[in-house]
C-alpha cells in the first residue's frame, strides 16, 4: 500500500512542487493539501494520512499548534515538518509538541521521499541543522528538567519497559513513546535508553527504590 500524505503549506506553487515529487512515485498517494493551520486539521481529520508535511509559519494557525492539535486528536498520523526556518524558535517547540521530525525545503528530492517513509513508520527524521539544534540545546543546564509525561516513559524503561509496553500503560502509540525517547535523550545529552537511565538516576531526575530494578 502506497504512503498516504498530504501536504501543507501556505504558498501555491510549494505545494505544486511537492505533490509533483511524489506524485511521480507508486510508494507515495497525496491524499490532500492545505493552505493554512485550520484548513491542515479539517483535512489531515477527514482523510487520516499517514503522514503530514507541514510547513511552519503559515496564515490563522502556525504549524506548531497543528502538531499539538494533531498529538491530541490523531496521535497515529505522523507530522514531518518541512520549513525554511532552523532557528531554536522554530525547531524546539515543533519537536516538544510531538513532530516525527523536521527538514528543510533545501532537501533533495531522494532524500524527502525517503523521509516520509522513516516518518510513516515512526521514525525520528532531523536535518544535520536541526540535529545541531537539539544537540546545542540539550547542553544547556536548564534543558535536563524532563516534562512529568517524560518522566512517566523514563521510569517505565528503567524498570526493563519496551516501548511497546510504556505506549500501553500510558495509553498512547508506540510512535509517541518513540517521540517521547527521542526528546528525553536530547535533553540528557544521550544516544540510548541505557545512557538515559543512567543520566536520570546521576542528576537525581529518578531516584533508586525497592521497587525499581
Amino acid at each position: 500500500m502506497p504512503i498516504r500524505l498530504i501536504v501543507v503549506d501556505d504558498h501555491p506553487v510549494v505545494r505544486d512542487g511537492l505533490r509533483e515529487i511524489f506524485a511521480t512515485s507508486a510508494d507515495f498517494e497525496v491524499v490532500g493539501e492545505a493552505a493554512d493551520g485550520p484548513e491542515a486539521l479539517v483535512v489531515a481529520l477527514r482523510t487520516r494520512p499517514d503522514v503530514v508535511l507541514l510547513d511552519l509559519r503559515m496564515p490563522q494557525m502556525g504549524g506548531v499548534e497543528v502538531i499539538r492539535r494533531l498529538r491530541r486528536q490523531a496521535p497515529e498520523i505522523r507530522v514531518l515538518v518541512l520549513t525554511t526556518f532552523d532557528d531554536d524558535a522554530d525547531v524546539l517547540p515543533a519537536i516538544e509538541q510531538g513532530a516525527t521530525g523536521y527538514l528543510l525545503k533545501d532537501t533533495p528530492r531522494a532524500d524527502l521521499r525517503r523521509a516520509v517513509q522513516a516518518a510513516a513508520r515512526g521514525e525520528a527524521v532531523l536535518s544535520p541543522t536541526v540535529a545541531g539544534v537539539l544537540t546545542r540545546k540539550a547542553r544547556a543546564p536548564e534543558q535536563r528538567t524532563l516534562s512529568p509525561r517524560e518522566l512517566e516513559v523514563l521510569a517505565l524503561i528503567a524498570r526493563g519497559a519496551t516501548n511497546r509496553e510504556v505506549a500501553g500503560k500510558l495509553f498512547v502509540t508506540e510512535a509517541t513513546v518513540k517521540t517521547h525517547l527521542l526528546h528525553i535523550f536530547a535533553k540528557l545529552g544521550v544516544n540510548d535508553r541505557a545512557a538515559a537511565v543512567a543520566a536520570a538516576y546521576e542528576t537525581g531526575l529518578l531516584r533508586a527504590s525497592p521497587g525499581l530494578s
